[in-house]
């Protein structure tokens, strides 16, 4: 076994080692979600916090891992009877991102199971890691199947395993970390709850402290064993300071004022549910514990909100992480039992710093809240030097809910909510032979395979004799996600302030609806005398959200160079990741006006695309009582269909929601 990188050697990254240490003194805590760009320590430190837990007794032989003072009475390898155990270091189990469901929560012999009524199960990730470390790294890409069944896991405290009738159960208590960057996407907010305590790292810009985590990184590299030979002492004292506030945990009290405190400070917040309130609760006082206090103070709920609520109060991945610690401090001192001293808010509350939810001043020049700040200008009219103006970039409009757009035909892309797909968890839909390990029995087709032969297999009387052969696996149709690639015209033509501003609002009403179908993203523009890739396809649709608010505008019209850009784009992302399929969505006016002959180049590129399969939509941008209707021949090119930006809103009374096959039948 390697040596792990001491904990106590950690330089920096002074939430992210509380935060750890806090659930190794309480796991009840619930764990910890660790954000931050790569390179910041963040699996050190975890791996680093599995030599630090006390050792464990466990029942000899049991692969669960049962208390010997305690036995679990469900326990697959039981019953087991009170006595000695033998002891092991605690175990830190990781989970790989492509892990399978039955390598998570453990397999049952289906055959053995249906031919000789033998519960044969082989434990998974989850009984391993009981009553020790479960590590998740990249958590935000594994499937959400598997994150659901790990934190039903987590919350119950057991894994529960149920194939055709047969079941096993399993205690499964363990201390949960899951690590991120959030540039590669983010988890549902509903995922985001369940983690106990989350988060933020980054690399110090403090040049010493840099210089200490290299020269402390390349000592340890020359000589693990003797490096944390340096560092045993250190190790030694936190190990027994952790033993030490665990025995003190049952004895602190968390008195009525600090129960109103947290409270206070969960509604202050808007934070949706009560689990807030409990873990911040859970996390005060372990956060006193390892003070070496009995009673939870003030300072513990503080800390114990700036750990359990920022992660909570993301409710859509635009939405800034982090609390306002100002609001946070006038929240714990109204509710401290002293009255404050200082006079009311002159502004009230809707004043700087206040509640209801607005923006402040200081947002910047556009701070209105929707679309651009408008210089000073007769009623309704244009500002003047309006053309300069107009190369900067404009605020999006609120964003609304947007119709479902899917891709046509049956793919086998990744799990998502989007477009028809094959996958491991739907409707079933069929039958086939194993390709390789079963994983879902269809226990209809297995009997109906089997019964011609149970003569041959010298079956007269009941029951039913099943060969491997007869063994059929479920077909199933669920969702995939797709790549959803915008395409942006952001020339003159549509740089009117509050049509690019409508614009920048759909288009972020798009991407808030591909970050809850777990899409990925990409992002072209084109205008001026050609196109660029804003973003390549990525998992993160708040980047794409943010290089969508950055967009300047003006020019002439490439629509060609736009589309041949996306065609690009598609060819490599197709080597890359040949399963996902592909959704084109073309925010224009449809006018080409850029390079030579650009209505015959667009229709050109249009056709190309058209000829690669790639499913498509035009989103129409064209305004005025006069329109040319340049964006459903666009999409006529396409192969695709054409919405207005009206009729994108999924509560628009345009008629039924239109989605790529419906209309490409229509056409």
């Amino acid at each position: 076994m390697s040596t792990p990188f001491p904990f106590t050697a950690v330089v920096g990254q002074d939430d992210l080692r509380l935060a750890l240490l806090l659930n190794a003194v309480s796991p009840a805590v619930g764990g910890v979600l660790v954000r931050g760009e790569k390179g910041t320590a963040k699996s050190t430190a975890v791996r680093a916090l599995s030599a630090l837990l006390p050792e464990v007794d466990v029942v000899p032989g049991c692969r669960f891992s049962c208390d010997p003072a305690a036995p679990d009475a469900s326990c697959p390898d039981g019953p087991h009877e009170p006595g000695p155990g033998a002891r092991r270091p605690a175990r830190m189990v990781e989970l790989p991102v492509g892990a399978s469901e039955d390598r998570l929560v453990g397999a049952l012999d289906i055959e053995r199971a249906l031919a000789e009524g033998v519960k044969a199960f082989e434990p998974g990730l989850l009984a391993d890691a009981h009553r020790g470390i479960l590590y998740v790294d990249e958590v935000n890409l594994l499937h959400d199947h598997l994150v659901d069944l790990l934190l039903d896991a987590a919350a119950m405290g057991a894994s529960y395993v149920e194939r055709e009738g047969v079941s096993v159960r399993h205690a499964a208590r363990f201390l949960l970390v899951g690590t991120m960057n959030p540039e590669e996407g983010e988890l549902r907010p509903q995922l985001l709850d369940r983690f106990g305590l989350t988060v933020e790292v980054a690399a110090s810009r403090e040049p010493d402290q840099r210089v200490e985590v290299v020269r402390r990184r390349l000592a340890y590299d020359d000589d693990p064993a003797g490096f944390a030979a340096r560092w045993a002492g250190e190790e030694a004292a936190l190990r027994q300071r952790i033993v030490a506030a665990r025995e003190l945990l049952p004895q602190v009290r968390l008195g009525d004022a600090a129960l109103r405190q947290i409270a206070a400070t969960c509604a202050a917040f808007e934070v949706d549910g009560m689990r807030a309130d409990i873990v911040m609760a859970r996390t005060a006082t372990a956060l006193a514990a390892w003070a070496g206090r009995t009673d939870v103070l003030a300072e513990d709920v503080r800390q114990a909100a700036l750990l359990a609520l920022p992660h909570r109060r993301r409710r859509n991945p635009f939405d800034a992480p982090g609390l306002d610690e100002d609001k946070l401090d006038r929240t714990l001192e109204e509710f401290s039992g002293e009255s404050p001293d200082d006079d009311p808010d002159p502004d009230g509350p809707d004043g700087p710093g206040g509640g209801g939810g607005q923006p402040a001043p200081e947002d910047g020049p556009q701070g209105d809240g929707g679309t651009a700040a408008q210089p000073q200008a007769g009623e309704g009219g244009e500002p003047q030097a309006s053309g300069a103006r107009e190369q900067s970039a404009v605020r999006a409009a609120e964003p609304f809910r947007a119709k479902v757009l899917s891709v046509p035909g049956i793919g086998e892309g990744a799990a998502g909510r989007r477009s028809r797909a094959r996958t491991e968890h739907g409707r079933t839909t069929g039958a086939r032979r194993p390709r390789g390990a079963l994983t879902k029995l269809h226990l209809a087709a297995t009997v109906q395979a089997a019964a011609p032969h149970q003569r041959a297999r010298g079956r007269s009387g009941p029951g039913l004799v099943v060969r491997r052969d007869d063994l059929r696996q479920a077909v199933r149709e669920g969702h995939e996600s797709n790549l959803v690639l915008f395409v942006v015209d952001a020339s003159g033509s549509m740089a009117a302030r509050q049509r690019m501003s409508a614009v920048k609002g759909a288009v972020l009403s798009l991407l808030l609806d591909a970050y809850q179908r777990r899409d990925k993203v990409g992002l072209v523009t084109f205008r001026g005398s050609g196109a660029e890739v804003a973003l390549p396809p990525t998992s993160s649709v708040d980047a794409a959200a943010a290089r969508l608010e950055s967009l300047p505008t003006g020019g002439r019209t490439p629509l060609a160079a736009g589309l041949l850009k996306a065609h690009e784009v598609l060819r490599v992302e197709r080597l890359r990741d040949p399963a996902r399929r592909a959704l084109v969505v073309v925010v224009t006016d449809g006018r080409a006006t850029g390079g030579p002959e650009p209505v015959a180049l667009a229709g050109r590129a249009a056709r190309l695309l058209a000829a690669d399969g790639v499913a498509s939509v035009v989103v129409d941008c064209e305004a005025g009582p006069v329109r040319l209707g340049l964006a459903g021949q666009l999409a006529g090119e396409l192969g695709g269909t054409a919405v207005t930006l009206d009729e994108l809103r999924a509560d628009s009374l345009a008629g039924l929601v239109r989605d790529v096959q419906g209309d490409r039948r229509a056409a």
